[in-house]
Protein backbone atom coordinates (compact mmCIF):
# COMPACT_ATOMS: atom_id res chain seq x y z
CA UNK A 1 0.00 0.00 0.00
CA UNK A 2 2.84 2.36 0.81
CA UNK A 3 4.39 1.80 -2.64
CA UNK A 4 1.05 2.50 -4.31
CA UNK A 5 0.62 5.64 -2.23
CA UNK A 6 4.11 6.84 -3.21
CA UNK A 7 3.35 6.25 -6.89
CA UNK A 8 0.08 8.19 -6.59
CA UNK A 9 1.92 11.00 -4.81
CA UNK A 10 4.36 11.11 -7.73
CA UNK A 11 1.45 11.42 -10.18
CA UNK A 12 -0.15 14.07 -7.98
CA UNK A 13 3.07 16.09 -8.07
CA UNK A 14 2.56 16.48 -11.83
CA UNK A 15 -1.19 17.06 -11.54
CA UNK A 16 -3.09 18.59 -8.60
CA UNK A 17 -0.02 19.45 -6.55
CA UNK A 18 1.85 20.94 -9.51
CA UNK A 19 2.36 24.70 -9.46
CA UNK A 20 0.34 25.31 -12.64
CA UNK A 21 -2.88 23.59 -11.54
CA UNK A 22 -4.33 26.14 -9.07
CA UNK A 23 -3.67 28.90 -11.60
CA UNK A 24 -5.36 26.91 -14.37
CA UNK A 25 -8.41 26.26 -12.20
CA UNK A 26 -8.78 29.73 -10.70
CA UNK A 27 -7.69 31.35 -13.95
CA UNK A 28 -10.47 29.64 -15.89
CA UNK A 29 -13.06 30.78 -13.34
CA UNK A 30 -11.63 34.30 -13.33
CA UNK A 31 -11.63 34.45 -17.13
CA UNK A 32 -15.28 33.42 -17.44
CA UNK A 33 -16.27 35.68 -14.54
CA UNK A 34 -14.88 38.68 -16.43
CA UNK A 35 -15.86 37.45 -19.90
CA UNK A 36 -19.50 36.87 -18.91
CA UNK A 37 -19.75 39.88 -16.59
CA UNK A 38 -19.89 38.28 -13.09
CA UNK A 39 -22.82 35.91 -13.73
CA UNK A 40 -22.49 34.44 -10.21
CA UNK A 41 -23.57 37.83 -8.87
CA UNK A 42 -25.95 39.08 -11.57
CA UNK A 43 -27.88 35.83 -12.00
CA UNK A 44 -27.91 34.69 -8.37
CA UNK A 45 -31.53 35.73 -7.68
CA UNK A 46 -32.73 34.39 -11.02
CA UNK A 47 -31.11 31.04 -10.21
CA UNK A 48 -33.31 30.70 -7.10
CA UNK A 49 -36.40 31.43 -9.19
CA UNK A 50 -35.46 28.73 -11.68
CA UNK A 51 -34.74 26.07 -9.06
CA UNK A 52 -38.11 26.64 -7.36
CA UNK A 53 -39.83 25.81 -10.65
CA UNK A 54 -41.08 29.32 -11.43
CA UNK A 55 -40.35 28.92 -15.14
CA UNK A 56 -40.85 25.14 -15.44
CA UNK A 57 -42.91 23.71 -18.30
CA UNK A 58 -44.35 20.18 -17.96
CA UNK A 59 -43.77 19.35 -21.64
CA UNK A 60 -39.97 19.80 -21.40
CA UNK A 61 -37.84 16.69 -21.92
CA UNK A 62 -35.84 15.29 -19.03
CA UNK A 63 -35.81 12.86 -16.13
CA UNK A 64 -35.70 15.18 -13.08
CA UNK A 65 -36.94 18.58 -11.90
CA UNK A 66 -34.54 21.50 -11.47
CA UNK A 67 -34.54 20.92 -7.71
CA UNK A 68 -33.89 17.18 -8.05
CA UNK A 69 -31.00 17.84 -10.46
CA UNK A 70 -29.57 20.38 -8.01
CA UNK A 71 -30.04 17.97 -5.09
CA UNK A 72 -28.34 15.15 -7.02
CA UNK A 73 -25.41 17.41 -7.98
CA UNK A 74 -25.20 18.75 -4.41
CA UNK A 75 -25.25 15.23 -3.01
CA UNK A 76 -22.22 14.61 -5.22
CA UNK A 77 -20.39 17.61 -3.78
CA UNK A 78 -21.68 17.94 -0.20
CA UNK A 79 -19.81 15.01 1.25
CA UNK A 80 -16.54 14.20 2.93
CA UNK A 81 -15.03 17.30 1.34
CA UNK A 82 -17.18 19.39 3.67
CA UNK A 83 -16.27 17.41 6.79
CA UNK A 84 -12.96 15.61 6.20
CA UNK A 85 -11.75 17.71 3.27
CA UNK A 86 -11.92 21.07 5.07
CA UNK A 87 -10.19 19.56 8.08
CA UNK A 88 -7.50 18.13 5.79
CA UNK A 89 -6.96 21.53 4.13
CA UNK A 90 -6.60 23.30 7.49
CA UNK A 91 -4.30 20.54 8.74
CA UNK A 92 -2.04 21.02 5.71
CA UNK A 93 -2.23 24.77 5.12
CA UNK A 94 -3.61 26.30 8.32
CA UNK A 95 -6.27 29.07 8.30
CA UNK A 96 -4.95 30.46 4.97
CA UNK A 97 -6.20 27.35 3.17
CA UNK A 98 -9.82 28.32 3.92
CA UNK A 99 -9.41 31.64 2.09
CA UNK A 100 -8.36 29.81 -1.07
CA UNK A 101 -11.28 27.42 -0.71
CA UNK A 102 -13.55 30.50 -0.75
CA UNK A 103 -11.79 31.90 -3.80
CA UNK A 104 -12.18 28.55 -5.57
CA UNK A 105 -15.90 28.58 -4.76
CA UNK A 106 -16.54 32.16 -5.89
CA UNK A 107 -14.94 31.73 -9.28
CA UNK A 108 -16.20 28.15 -9.36
CA UNK A 109 -19.76 29.42 -9.40
CA UNK A 110 -19.09 30.80 -12.89
CA UNK A 111 -17.20 27.70 -13.99
CA UNK A 112 -20.19 25.56 -12.97
CA UNK A 113 -22.53 27.88 -14.86
CA UNK A 114 -20.49 27.39 -18.04
CA UNK A 115 -19.94 23.63 -17.87
CA UNK A 116 -23.54 22.83 -16.94
CA UNK A 117 -24.99 25.07 -19.67
CA UNK A 118 -22.83 23.43 -22.34
CA UNK A 119 -23.53 19.96 -21.02
CA UNK A 120 -27.27 20.48 -21.14
CA UNK A 121 -27.05 21.99 -24.62
CA UNK A 122 -25.34 18.92 -26.08
CA UNK A 123 -27.09 16.16 -24.11
CA UNK A 124 -28.50 13.02 -25.81
CA UNK A 125 -31.43 10.71 -25.23
CA UNK A 126 -30.03 7.18 -24.96
CA UNK A 127 -31.46 3.73 -25.67
CA UNK A 128 -33.46 3.38 -22.45
CA UNK A 129 -35.14 6.77 -22.97
CA UNK A 130 -33.16 8.61 -20.28
CA UNK A 131 -31.04 11.71 -20.88
CA UNK A 132 -27.25 11.55 -20.92
CA UNK A 133 -24.92 14.51 -20.88
CA UNK A 134 -21.69 15.84 -19.52
CA UNK A 135 -18.43 17.29 -20.79
CA UNK A 136 -17.79 14.25 -23.01
CA UNK A 137 -20.84 15.23 -25.07
CA UNK A 138 -19.83 18.83 -25.67
CA UNK A 139 -16.24 17.76 -26.35
CA UNK A 140 -17.53 15.28 -28.93
CA UNK A 141 -20.42 17.20 -30.53
CA UNK A 142 -19.42 20.80 -29.82
CA UNK A 143 -15.67 20.59 -30.40
CA UNK A 144 -15.51 17.50 -32.62
CA UNK A 145 -12.75 16.22 -30.33
CA UNK A 146 -13.83 12.69 -29.57
CA UNK A 147 -10.37 11.79 -28.33
CA UNK A 148 -10.67 14.40 -25.58
CA UNK A 149 -14.19 13.16 -24.78
CA UNK A 150 -12.87 9.60 -24.41
CA UNK A 151 -10.09 10.77 -22.06
CA UNK A 152 -12.64 12.63 -19.93
CA UNK A 153 -15.09 9.70 -19.82
CA UNK A 154 -12.35 7.28 -18.76
CA UNK A 155 -11.20 9.76 -16.11
CA UNK A 156 -14.81 10.05 -14.89
CA UNK A 157 -15.01 6.29 -14.35
CA UNK A 158 -11.72 6.35 -12.42
CA UNK A 159 -12.82 9.42 -10.49
CA UNK A 160 -16.16 7.87 -9.60
CA UNK A 161 -14.12 5.45 -7.50
CA UNK A 162 -11.39 7.87 -6.42
CA UNK A 163 -13.64 10.82 -5.57
CA UNK A 164 -17.23 9.74 -5.08
CA UNK A 165 -16.85 6.20 -3.84
CA UNK A 166 -13.81 5.26 -1.78
CA UNK A 167 -13.07 8.44 0.22
CA UNK A 168 -16.75 8.66 1.17
CA UNK A 169 -17.14 5.21 2.71
CA UNK A 170 -13.66 5.40 4.24
CA UNK A 171 -14.61 8.52 6.19
CA UNK A 172 -17.96 7.03 7.16
CA UNK A 173 -16.24 3.90 8.50
CA UNK A 174 -13.66 5.93 10.46
CA UNK A 175 -16.40 8.09 11.96
CA UNK A 176 -18.59 5.13 12.91
CA UNK A 177 -15.66 3.30 14.49
CA UNK A 178 -14.48 6.34 16.47
CA UNK A 179 -17.97 7.20 17.68
CA UNK A 180 -19.81 3.90 18.03
CA UNK A 181 -17.01 1.32 17.94
CA UNK A 182 -18.46 -0.37 14.85
CA UNK A 183 -15.93 -2.30 12.78
CA UNK A 184 -15.24 -0.66 9.39
CA UNK A 185 -15.88 -3.86 7.48
CA UNK A 186 -19.36 -4.17 9.00
CA UNK A 187 -20.16 -0.54 8.16
CA UNK A 188 -18.93 -1.06 4.61
CA UNK A 189 -20.91 -4.28 4.15
CA UNK A 190 -24.24 -2.85 5.30
CA UNK A 191 -23.89 0.38 3.31
CA UNK A 192 -22.74 -1.50 0.20
CA UNK A 193 -26.01 -3.44 0.20
CA UNK A 194 -28.07 -0.26 0.59
CA UNK A 195 -26.03 1.45 -2.14
CA UNK A 196 -26.71 -1.41 -4.53
CA UNK A 197 -30.47 -1.21 -3.88
CA UNK A 198 -30.51 2.54 -4.62
CA UNK A 199 -28.35 2.73 -7.73
CA UNK A 200 -30.06 -0.19 -9.45
CA UNK A 201 -33.15 2.05 -9.73
CA UNK A 202 -31.35 4.51 -12.02
CA UNK A 203 -31.60 8.29 -12.03
CA UNK A 204 -35.27 8.43 -10.97
CA UNK A 205 -34.64 6.57 -7.71
CA UNK A 206 -31.32 8.33 -7.18
CA UNK A 207 -32.99 11.76 -7.57
CA UNK A 208 -35.78 10.87 -5.12
CA UNK A 209 -33.33 9.64 -2.49
CA UNK A 210 -30.91 12.57 -2.79
CA UNK A 211 -33.64 15.24 -2.82
CA UNK A 212 -34.76 13.85 0.56
CA UNK A 213 -31.32 13.36 2.11
CA UNK A 214 -29.66 16.65 1.10
CA UNK A 215 -32.02 19.08 2.93
CA UNK A 216 -32.21 16.87 6.03
CA UNK A 217 -28.49 16.36 6.37
CA UNK A 218 -27.76 20.06 5.82
CA UNK A 219 -30.05 21.15 8.66
CA UNK A 220 -28.59 18.61 11.10
CA UNK A 221 -25.03 19.61 10.30
CA UNK A 222 -25.63 23.37 10.43
CA UNK A 223 -27.29 23.10 13.86
CA UNK A 224 -24.36 21.10 15.21
CA UNK A 225 -21.79 23.50 13.77
CA UNK A 226 -23.50 26.57 15.21
CA UNK A 227 -23.58 24.89 18.64
CA UNK A 228 -19.76 24.79 18.59
CA UNK A 229 -19.26 28.24 17.06
CA UNK A 230 -21.51 30.01 19.58
CA UNK A 231 -19.94 28.06 22.47
CA UNK A 232 -16.54 29.43 21.38
CA UNK A 233 -17.90 32.78 20.22
CA UNK A 234 -14.98 34.74 21.69
CA UNK A 235 -12.68 32.93 19.22
CA UNK A 236 -14.87 33.46 16.16
CA UNK A 237 -13.62 36.90 15.09
CA UNK A 238 -9.91 36.07 15.64
CA UNK A 239 -10.39 32.81 13.72
CA UNK A 240 -12.13 34.60 10.87
CA UNK A 241 -9.46 37.28 10.71
CA UNK A 242 -6.66 34.70 10.72
CA UNK A 243 -8.00 33.35 7.43
CA UNK A 244 -7.37 36.74 5.79
CA UNK A 245 -4.24 37.54 7.80
CA UNK A 246 -2.33 34.56 6.45
CA UNK A 247 -3.97 34.32 2.99
CA UNK A 248 -1.00 35.84 1.14
CA UNK A 249 1.81 34.96 3.52
CA UNK A 250 1.05 31.39 4.57
CA UNK A 251 -0.01 30.26 8.03
CA UNK A 252 2.35 30.80 10.98
CA UNK A 253 3.44 28.01 13.32
CA UNK A 254 1.10 27.66 16.30
CA UNK A 255 1.08 24.87 18.87
CA UNK A 256 1.82 21.54 17.23
CA UNK A 257 1.24 23.06 13.77
CA UNK A 258 4.65 23.81 12.27
CA UNK A 259 3.49 26.37 9.72
CA UNK A 260 2.65 26.38 6.02
CA UNK A 261 4.13 28.49 3.25
CA UNK A 262 1.93 30.63 1.01
CA UNK A 263 2.50 28.27 -1.93
CA UNK A 264 1.56 25.22 0.13
CA UNK A 265 -1.56 26.80 1.69
CA UNK A 266 -2.63 28.17 -1.69
CA UNK A 267 -2.20 24.84 -3.46
CA UNK A 268 -3.89 22.79 -0.74
CA UNK A 269 -6.76 25.26 -0.35
CA UNK A 270 -7.50 25.31 -4.07
CA UNK A 271 -7.12 21.53 -4.31
CA UNK A 272 -9.43 20.84 -1.36
CA UNK A 273 -11.85 23.51 -2.61
CA UNK A 274 -12.11 21.67 -5.90
CA UNK A 275 -12.60 18.37 -4.08
CA UNK A 276 -15.43 19.92 -2.11
CA UNK A 277 -17.43 21.83 -4.76
CA UNK A 278 -16.09 20.10 -7.91
CA UNK A 279 -16.37 23.32 -9.94
CA UNK A 280 -14.45 22.72 -13.15
CA UNK A 281 -14.22 18.99 -12.64
CA UNK A 282 -17.13 18.30 -14.96
CA UNK A 283 -19.10 16.00 -12.65
CA UNK A 284 -22.13 18.19 -11.88
CA UNK A 285 -22.93 18.74 -15.60
CA UNK A 286 -23.71 15.02 -15.82
CA UNK A 287 -26.42 15.34 -13.15
CA UNK A 288 -27.84 18.58 -14.54
CA UNK A 289 -28.15 17.09 -18.02
CA UNK A 290 -31.12 15.08 -16.71
CA UNK A 291 -33.18 18.19 -15.81
CA UNK A 292 -36.50 18.91 -17.51
CA UNK A 293 -35.96 22.10 -19.49
CA UNK A 294 -35.37 23.20 -23.06
CA UNK A 295 -33.23 26.12 -21.82
CA UNK A 296 -29.61 25.01 -21.15
CA UNK A 297 -28.74 28.44 -19.69
CA UNK A 298 -31.55 28.13 -17.13
CA UNK A 299 -30.09 24.88 -15.86
CA UNK A 300 -26.65 26.45 -15.86
CA UNK A 301 -27.95 29.14 -13.54
CA UNK A 302 -29.25 26.51 -11.12
CA UNK A 303 -25.71 25.18 -10.82
CA UNK A 304 -24.42 28.61 -9.68
CA UNK A 305 -26.00 27.80 -6.31
CA UNK A 306 -23.91 24.66 -5.77
CA UNK A 307 -20.50 26.11 -4.80
CA UNK A 308 -22.31 28.76 -2.76
CA UNK A 309 -24.19 26.18 -0.67
CA UNK A 310 -21.38 23.65 -0.60
CA UNK A 311 -18.35 25.83 0.12
CA UNK A 312 -19.39 29.35 1.07
CA UNK A 313 -21.92 28.03 3.61
CA UNK A 314 -21.16 24.47 4.71
CA UNK A 315 -17.35 24.41 4.35
CA UNK A 316 -17.11 27.78 6.10
CA UNK A 317 -19.10 26.41 9.03
CA UNK A 318 -16.76 23.43 9.29
CA UNK A 319 -13.72 25.69 9.05
CA UNK A 320 -14.98 28.02 11.77
CA UNK A 321 -15.82 25.06 14.03
CA UNK A 322 -12.25 23.73 13.71
CA UNK A 323 -10.54 27.12 14.05
CA UNK A 324 -12.68 28.59 16.83
CA UNK A 325 -12.46 25.40 18.92
CA UNK A 326 -8.67 25.52 18.61
CA UNK A 327 -8.24 21.81 17.88
CA UNK A 328 -6.48 22.30 14.52
CA UNK A 329 -3.08 22.93 16.16
CA UNK A 330 -3.42 20.62 19.17
CA UNK A 331 -2.06 17.09 19.54
CA UNK A 332 -4.37 14.20 20.43
CA UNK A 333 -3.96 10.53 21.24
CA UNK A 334 -4.34 8.46 18.08
CA UNK A 335 -3.14 5.40 16.27
CA UNK A 336 -0.55 6.41 13.66
CA UNK A 337 -1.12 5.43 10.06
CA UNK A 338 1.97 4.34 8.14
CA UNK A 339 1.54 6.92 5.38
CA UNK A 340 1.47 9.73 7.99
CA UNK A 341 4.65 8.55 9.77
CA UNK A 342 8.28 9.39 9.04
CA UNK A 343 11.42 8.96 11.13
CA UNK A 344 13.86 11.86 10.77
CA UNK A 345 17.56 11.68 11.55
CA UNK A 346 18.41 13.79 14.59
CA UNK A 347 16.51 15.05 17.60
CA UNK A 348 13.99 17.84 16.97
CA UNK A 349 11.54 19.62 19.26
CA UNK A 350 8.61 21.79 18.22
CA UNK A 351 9.34 23.89 21.33
CA UNK A 352 12.69 24.99 19.89
CA UNK A 353 12.54 27.82 17.32
CA UNK A 354 15.56 26.61 15.29
CA UNK A 355 14.08 23.11 15.12
CA UNK A 356 10.69 24.50 14.11
CA UNK A 357 12.30 26.42 11.25
CA UNK A 358 14.16 23.34 10.06
CA UNK A 359 11.01 21.20 10.14
CA UNK A 360 9.01 24.00 8.48
CA UNK A 361 11.40 24.00 5.52
CA UNK A 362 11.26 20.22 5.29
CA UNK A 363 7.47 20.01 5.41
CA UNK A 364 6.97 22.85 2.92
CA UNK A 365 9.40 21.34 0.43
CA UNK A 366 12.15 23.93 0.73
CA UNK A 367 15.82 22.99 0.62
CA UNK A 368 16.58 21.56 4.04
CA UNK A 369 19.21 19.62 5.98
CA UNK A 370 16.51 17.41 7.51
CA UNK A 371 16.75 13.84 6.23
CA UNK A 372 15.04 10.46 6.83
CA UNK A 373 16.54 8.12 9.42
CA UNK A 374 17.69 4.56 8.81
CA UNK A 375 18.83 2.07 11.43
CA UNK A 376 17.98 -0.51 14.11
CA UNK A 377 16.12 0.73 17.20
CA UNK A 378 15.62 -1.07 20.51
CA UNK A 379 12.10 -1.09 22.00
CA UNK A 380 11.55 -2.03 25.67
CA UNK A 381 8.00 -2.49 27.01
CA UNK A 382 6.64 -0.55 24.04
CA UNK A 383 8.87 2.49 24.56
CA UNK A 384 11.92 3.88 22.81
CA UNK A 385 14.65 6.06 24.29
CA UNK A 386 16.87 6.95 21.34
CA UNK A 387 18.10 10.44 20.47
CA UNK A 388 19.26 9.45 16.98
CA UNK A 389 15.84 10.16 15.43
CA UNK A 390 12.57 12.07 15.75
CA UNK A 391 9.26 10.45 14.84
CA UNK A 392 6.93 12.74 12.90
CA UNK A 393 3.29 11.83 12.51
CA UNK A 394 0.71 13.87 10.64
CA UNK A 395 3.21 16.68 9.99
CA UNK A 396 3.91 17.11 13.72
CA UNK A 397 6.45 15.88 16.27
CA UNK A 398 5.00 12.76 17.88
CA UNK A 399 4.87 12.52 21.68
CA UNK A 400 4.32 9.74 24.26
CA UNK A 401 4.80 7.07 21.61
CA UNK A 402 3.94 3.44 22.35
CA UNK A 403 4.76 0.39 20.16
CA UNK A 404 2.60 -2.71 20.43
CA UNK A 405 1.54 -5.85 18.64
CA UNK A 406 -2.19 -6.36 19.06
CA UNK A 407 -2.80 -5.48 22.76
CA UNK A 408 0.69 -6.25 24.05
CA UNK A 409 3.64 -3.81 24.37
CA UNK A 410 6.38 -4.67 21.89
CA UNK A 411 9.82 -5.78 23.03
CA UNK A 412 12.72 -6.14 20.63
CA UNK A 413 14.35 -4.38 17.73
CA UNK A 414 12.60 -2.51 14.96
CA UNK A 415 14.15 -1.68 11.61
CA UNK A 416 13.71 1.71 9.98
CA UNK A 417 14.72 2.25 6.35
CA UNK A 418 14.57 5.70 4.71
CA UNK A 419 12.32 6.98 7.47
CA UNK A 420 9.82 4.12 7.31
CA UNK A 421 9.08 1.36 9.82
CA UNK A 422 9.48 -2.00 8.07
CA UNK A 423 7.42 -4.23 10.41
CA UNK A 424 3.76 -3.86 9.40
CA UNK A 425 2.56 -5.89 12.40
CA UNK A 426 3.66 -3.24 14.89
CA UNK A 427 1.02 -0.68 15.88
CA UNK A 428 2.31 2.76 16.83
CA UNK A 429 0.27 5.10 19.04
CA UNK A 430 0.90 8.46 20.63
CA UNK A 431 0.06 12.15 20.53
CA UNK A 432 0.18 14.12 17.28
CA UNK A 433 -1.94 16.38 15.13
CA UNK A 434 -4.90 14.64 13.52
CA UNK A 435 -6.65 15.35 10.24
CA UNK A 436 -9.66 14.58 8.04
CA UNK A 437 -12.94 13.47 9.64
CA UNK A 438 -11.23 12.66 12.96
CA UNK A 439 -10.24 16.32 13.42
CA UNK A 440 -13.77 17.53 12.68
CA UNK A 441 -15.19 14.98 15.11
CA UNK A 442 -12.93 16.27 17.90
CA UNK A 443 -13.91 19.86 17.07
CA UNK A 444 -17.64 19.10 17.31
CA UNK A 445 -17.13 17.93 20.91
CA UNK A 446 -16.03 21.43 21.90
CA UNK A 447 -19.54 22.93 21.94
CA UNK A 448 -22.88 22.95 23.76
CA UNK A 449 -23.49 19.30 22.91
CA UNK A 450 -20.17 18.21 24.44
CA UNK A 451 -19.35 14.57 23.71
CA UNK A 452 -22.69 14.21 21.91
CA UNK A 453 -21.39 16.55 19.21
CA UNK A 454 -19.43 13.67 17.72
CA UNK A 455 -22.72 11.96 16.87
CA UNK A 456 -23.72 14.91 14.70
CA UNK A 457 -20.51 14.49 12.71
CA UNK A 458 -21.06 10.74 12.40
CA UNK A 459 -24.66 11.15 11.26
CA UNK A 460 -23.77 14.06 8.98
CA UNK A 461 -20.82 12.15 7.58
CA UNK A 462 -22.97 9.09 7.00
CA UNK A 463 -25.66 11.03 5.14
CA UNK A 464 -23.30 13.41 3.31
CA UNK A 465 -20.88 10.76 2.16
CA UNK A 466 -23.45 8.11 1.31
CA UNK A 467 -25.44 10.49 -0.87
CA UNK A 468 -22.18 11.48 -2.61
CA UNK A 469 -21.48 7.84 -3.41
CA UNK A 470 -24.99 7.52 -4.84
CA UNK A 471 -24.57 10.56 -7.10
CA UNK A 472 -21.15 9.48 -8.33
CA UNK A 473 -22.45 6.07 -9.34
CA UNK A 474 -24.68 7.93 -11.79
CA UNK A 475 -21.77 9.98 -13.12
CA UNK A 476 -19.79 6.81 -13.69
CA UNK A 477 -22.60 4.94 -15.40
CA UNK A 478 -23.21 7.88 -17.80
CA UNK A 479 -19.51 7.74 -18.71
CA UNK A 480 -19.77 3.99 -19.25
CA UNK A 481 -22.87 4.57 -21.39
CA UNK A 482 -20.98 7.06 -23.55
CA UNK A 483 -17.98 4.78 -24.03
CA UNK A 484 -19.47 1.30 -24.18
CA UNK A 485 -23.27 1.55 -24.28
CA UNK A 486 -25.98 0.65 -21.76
CA UNK A 487 -25.14 -3.06 -21.68
CA UNK A 488 -22.02 -2.44 -19.54
CA UNK A 489 -23.71 -0.27 -16.93
CA UNK A 490 -24.70 -3.19 -14.67
CA UNK A 491 -21.12 -4.53 -14.71
CA UNK A 492 -19.85 -1.09 -13.73
CA UNK A 493 -22.32 -0.92 -10.84
CA UNK A 494 -21.13 -4.29 -9.48
CA UNK A 495 -17.51 -3.07 -9.44
CA UNK A 496 -18.64 0.24 -7.94
CA UNK A 497 -20.34 -1.50 -5.01
CA UNK A 498 -17.35 -3.84 -4.52
CA UNK A 499 -14.93 -0.89 -4.44
CA UNK A 500 -17.20 0.88 -1.95
CA UNK A 501 -17.00 -2.12 0.39
CA UNK A 502 -13.21 -2.51 0.08
CA UNK A 503 -12.48 1.14 0.80
CA UNK A 504 -14.31 0.99 4.14
CA UNK A 505 -11.28 -0.70 5.70
CA UNK A 506 -8.45 0.66 3.47
CA UNK A 507 -5.74 3.13 4.53
CA UNK A 508 -7.25 6.63 4.71
CA UNK A 509 -4.23 8.44 3.31
CA UNK A 510 -4.05 6.14 0.29
CA UNK A 511 -7.71 6.78 -0.46
CA UNK A 512 -7.31 10.57 -0.20
CA UNK A 513 -4.23 10.46 -2.46
CA UNK A 514 -6.12 8.46 -5.09
CA UNK A 515 -8.95 11.00 -4.90
CA UNK A 516 -6.53 13.88 -5.43
CA UNK A 517 -5.16 12.25 -8.60
CA UNK A 518 -8.51 11.15 -10.02
CA UNK A 519 -10.18 14.53 -9.63
CA UNK A 520 -7.50 16.28 -11.70
CA UNK A 521 -7.66 13.65 -14.44
CA UNK A 522 -11.20 14.90 -15.06
CA UNK A 523 -10.61 18.58 -14.44
CA UNK A 524 -7.83 19.37 -16.90
CA UNK A 525 -9.62 18.00 -20.02
CA UNK A 526 -12.85 19.69 -18.91
CA UNK A 527 -11.21 23.10 -18.45
CA UNK A 528 -9.63 22.81 -21.88
CA UNK A 529 -13.06 21.98 -23.34
CA UNK A 530 -14.96 24.91 -21.84
CA UNK A 531 -12.21 27.40 -22.69
CA UNK A 532 -12.38 26.34 -26.34
CA UNK A 533 -16.17 26.87 -26.27
CA UNK A 534 -16.03 30.29 -24.58
CA UNK A 535 -17.36 32.22 -27.58
CA UNK A 536 -20.26 29.79 -28.02
CA UNK A 537 -21.09 30.07 -24.32
CA UNK A 538 -21.33 33.85 -24.52
CA UNK A 539 -23.62 33.65 -27.57
CA UNK A 540 -25.83 31.06 -25.84
CA UNK A 541 -26.29 33.31 -22.78
CA UNK A 542 -27.14 36.31 -24.98
CA UNK A 543 -29.74 34.28 -26.88
CA UNK A 544 -31.31 33.14 -23.60
CA UNK A 545 -31.87 36.68 -22.34
CA UNK A 546 -32.94 37.87 -25.78
CA UNK A 547 -35.78 35.33 -25.85
CA UNK A 548 -36.57 35.29 -22.12
CA UNK A 549 -39.90 36.45 -20.75
CA UNK A 550 -41.04 36.01 -17.11
CA UNK A 551 -43.81 33.69 -18.22
CA UNK A 552 -41.50 31.29 -20.04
Amino acid sequence: MESINNFLLLLDSYLGSAGYFPFLLLGTGLFFTLYLGFPQVRYFKHAWNVVTGKYAKPEDKGDTTHFQALATALSGTVGTGNIGGVAFALFLGGPAALFWMWATAFFGMTTKFVEVTLSHKYRDQVEDGTMAGGPMYYMDKGLNMKWLAVIFALATIISSFGTGNMPQVNNIAVGMQDTFGIEPMLTGGVLAIILALVILGGISRIAKVTSTIVPAMSVIYIVGALAVIFYNIENLVPSFLSVFEYAFTGSAAVGGFLGASFAYAFNRGVNRGLFSNEAGQGSAPIAHASAKTDQPVAEGMVSILEPFIDTIIICTLTGMVILSSGVWNQKFENEFQRSDMIYLAGEYSDKNEDDRQALYKYLNRYESDVAPFSGQVQVIDGKVNDSRFTLMNARSVAEDTIYRIEDQPFNGQIEIIDGKLTNDAIIVEGKSLVHSAKLTTIAFKQGYFGEYGQYIVSIGLLLFAFSTAIAWSYYGDRAVTYLFGNKWVKTYRVFYVAGFFWASFADTTLVWTLAAVAIVLMTIPNLIGILLLAKEMKTTVKDYWKNFTPND
